[in-house]
């Protein structure tokens, strides 16, 4: 999904964010002014300015932008929708994908509109147990579907490249709501169906 810089990058912002880093910069015992480093400051501010503008968005919103009466009530899924995150922890990223069901319940949405409310909850400032709920909430909220199911599989840097440092942890979460949470059978088809 393309923004335009005026979407994502505030200049007064970025050059808050720049000043800081550069002092950042200082403490860890790096010379900001040093070549390479000239400029690092400001594309810092404003990548984290893209990773978190996402709270600037609304999910709902982006839903209601193409939402079409049908008479359809069997699962729609997407699954294997790419996500980038970063986690409030440690501010580093979590890379993984979503997978995300609904049966309508008179009501559908566009498919890609699913992948862009999984993008917007995701580039903020998050743990991934939170982002599985926002999606499933935002879409069961804005739609009104039977039920929702949401997984996520992710690798989080901040586990994988320091801390414990195990390069092959994936976290699973996983969140449902209406039919999926109350029919075994439903939840088993939208599992299998993942897989």
């Amino acid at each position: 999904m393309a923004y335009s810089r005026n979407e994502i990058y505030d200049e007064k912002v970025t050059a808050e964010i720049a000043c800081h880093y550069r002092e950042i910069l200082r403490l860890l015992g790096e010379d900001p002014d040093r070549e390479g480093l000239v400029k690092t400051p400001e594309r810092v501010a404003k990548a984290l300015q893209f990773l978190t503008h996402g709270e600037h968005q609304d999910g709902a919103e982006i839903l209601k932008s193409a939402m079409f009466k049908e008479d359809y009530s069997q699962m729609v899924l997407v699954k294997d929708i790419e996500l980038y995150s970063t986690c409030e922890h440690h501010v580093m990223p979590f890379i993984g994908k979503a997978h995300v069901a609904y049966i309508p319940d008179g009501t559908i949405t566009g498919l890609s509109k699913i992948a862009r409310v999984v993008e917007t909850y995701a580039r903020r400032l998050q743990v991934q147990e939170r982002l599985t709920m926002q999606i499933r909430d935002c879409i069961q909220q804005t739609l009104n579907p039977l039920g929702v199911a949401v997984v996520i599989e992710a690798s989080h840097t901040c586990m994988t490249l320091r801390g414990v440092q195990k390069a092959n942890a994936v976290t699973t979460t996983s969140a449902f709501s209406g039919i999926f949470l109350k029919d075994e059978r439903t939840r088993n088809e939208f599992l299998n169906l993942i897989k």
